[in-house]
């Protein structure tokens, strides 16, 4: 018995010794592993999982509480509303002939003068962000666009009548202020870092439901979907799943940290409501065009001087290119900064102070960050062969100098008296606005004569001299070569007079 019980008890002891081994041989073993990923070695030997290290960060990137980004923004996400004057299709007074372009401008006239009444508005809304404690406000330019009267509406249902700073209808955003202190603000963050399948924010009004947040991912960037109706465009969107509708437009795009991202601009629909993707200008344009507007009144719009286009199979195979990314240079302006830096017919533009460009969206992306005058250095692919070349980028006028925002009146030549009641009765109009008087200018040019009264530019009336330089600046930053600036208007004999001026001459 006794020799029975020291060869169990001898047993016990080894079974317990190959415990206590192996512990301490595990505990050494995850020590040393540890040890390891603590003092960051990555030698190519290391056999570890690359998402043992990475672990963390991928806990990190499954934070899904929207609760402090949210709070974060709402409180600077305002409602915008704005008052736009509607097409009039009649309006009264007699003796005004059958005139065809008369009526494109006024409608069919009447025989009898009507009575008097208020000229009909088109109500619209959209969302702002508020980016100063002291009231500037950026928001789209198709919000605002053509708006006589806008009124802002803070979260906390004060509400403010807000002006217009600058447009800038290339990247669909526009800068208003309204009078206020203390505000709450978002701070911007950086889109360039958004990464596809990240968490982001949609921040606005829809449908006038006030203070609207809703959640998605970043479903791709620098996306080219062509709506903005401008030949100079500048489109390399954020596009997100997040639900954005109608009154969403000129909304904050934040990160799941509360930072701005994007504008929210656009979406992808056939029934123009949210059907699964919506596109936000992203900050990196938004505030340069947003520093120029409020530093300048008009953005400062750099160009290359070249005619571009994405690199698509059958072009490359056409043109014998060895990559499909980057954007192919198809026309080189004789008079452009690309010209005089060495840029040829043919090359592939694939990179632009460091950062790679895989397409014209990305490109114009890039270059719109910059004004005329900054010196930036591309990338190029010619032959297949890298070469780097030093460009100073140039406004559309082909200098180098900022280009100014001009009044109106400087150009035109004309001051403007509104009109009173009893000319309004008169003429039969509930708007137009009287010339006052002429100095050297485009009016005086055409011809035009003190006690003109201008009742329509460019087919919307006017009412006042801020009419007059609104339409003055739509034109000039309409986009288009031509900037033709159409009136309509009579003398207070009857005598009815159109002109038509361009202000690119």
């Amino acid at each position: 018995m006794n020799k029975m019980n020291l060869t169990k008890r001898m047993k016990m002891l080894g079974f317990f010794g190959l415990v206590v081994a192996v512990s301490v041989a595990t505990n050494l073993t995850t020590s040393y592993i540890s040890e390891k990923e603590n003092s960051g070695s990555n030698s190519q030997n290391s056999q570890l999982p690359a998402s043992y290290a990475k672990f963390a960060n991928v806990a990190n990137a499954m934070e899904t509480d929207f609760t402090v980004a949210a709070e974060l923004t709402v409180h600077a996400v305002v409602h915008v509303k704005t008052k736009t004057p509607m097409k009039v299709q009649q309006f009264g007074g007699g003796g005004f002939p059958n005139d065809p372009f008369f009526q494109y401008f006024f409608g069919q006239p009447q025989q009898q003068p009507r009575q008097q009444q208020e000229m009909p508005m088109q109500e619209a809304s959209g969302s702002g962000v508020i980016i100063t404690k002291d009231g500037y406000i950026v928001t789209n330019n198709h919000v605002v666009d053509g708006s006589s009267e806008i009124e802002v509406t803070l979260n906390d249902k004060r509400t403010f009548k807000a002006k217009v700073i600058g447009t800038d209808p290339n990247t669909d955003i526009a800068l208003i202020k309204i009078e206020a202190n203390d505000l709450p603000i978002i701070i911007f963050g950086n889109s360039d870092s958004l990464k596809v399948g990240e968490w982001v924010l949609a921040v606005g009004n829809p449908f006038n439901l006030t203070s609207t947040v809703t959640a998605g991912i970043v479903s791709a960037k620098a996306r080219n979907i062509n709506i903005i109706n401008s030949q100079m465009k500048i489109e390399s969107f954020i596009q997100t799943d997040a639900a954005v509708n109608p009154g969403n437009s000129g909304g904050a795009l934040v990160n799941t940290r509360g930072e701005l991202v994007g504008i929210n601009t656009a979406i992808a629909s056939q029934t123009g409501s949210y059907a699964g993707y919506s596109f936000a200008v992203p900050v990196s344009i938004v505030q340069k065009v947003v520093a120029d507007l409020k530093k300048y009144g008009v953005a400062q719009r750099a160009f290359l001087g070249i005619e571009i286009k994405d690199i698509t199979s059958d072009l490359a195979k056409e043109k014998n290119l060895k990559t499909l990314e980057g954007a192919y240079v198809g026309k080189v302006s004789e008079l452009g900064a690309a010209k005089k830096a060495g840029v040829k017919e043919g090359d592939i533009i694939n990179n632009v102070n460091g950062v790679s460009v895989k397409s014209v969206s990305e490109l114009q992306e890039q270059i719109g960050r910059y004004r005329p005058g900054d010196k930036i250095t591309i990338t190029i692919l010619r032959e297949n062969k890298e070469q780097k070349l030093n460009v100073e980028l140039k406004n559309q006028q082909g200098s180098t100098g900022i280009v100014s925002a001009q009044n109106s009146e400087d150009v035109l030549g004309g001051t403007y008296k509104v009109l009173n009641d009893k000319m309004k009765q008169q003429i039969g109009v509930d708007y137009g606005v009287e010339v006052k008087s002429l100095s050297k200018g485009k009016l005086a040019d055409q011809g035009i004569k003190p006690g003109f009264i201008i009742l329509k530019i460019n087919n919307q009336p006017v009412s006042n001299a801020e009419d007059v330089q609104a339409a003055y600046d739509a034109t000039i930053n309409n986009g288009q070569q031509d900037k033709v600036f159409l009136i309509a208007g009579l003398y207070p004999n009857g005598k009815i007079v159109y002109f038509a001026i361009n202000l690119a001459e």
